[in-house]
């Protein structure tokens, strides 16, 4: 499944990762790397916690990335 993440830089240098699509999924990480795969983690516990509680689980999305020039 592929879920967009934002991952931001905090004023004290650690990177927040949060997913749009599931409310209240967010992680850190010393570095943006880290802060990836906090959040796949916390995504995956996030799905098991709704399907273990038979709530509906987000489709996953399908996104290309664009590039332009000026």
């Amino acid at each position: 499944m592929h879920y967009r993440i934002l991952i931001e830089q905090d004023e004290d240098g650690v990177f927040i990762s949060t997913c749009p699509a599931l409310p209240g999924c967010i992680s850190q990480g010393d570095t943006r790397a880290e802060a990836v795969e906090n959040i796949k983690d916390a995504i995956e516990g996030y799905l098991a916690s709704l399907e273990k509680h038979g709530e509906a689980i987000p489709p996953s999305i399908q996104e290309e990335v664009v590039e332009v020039t000026l």
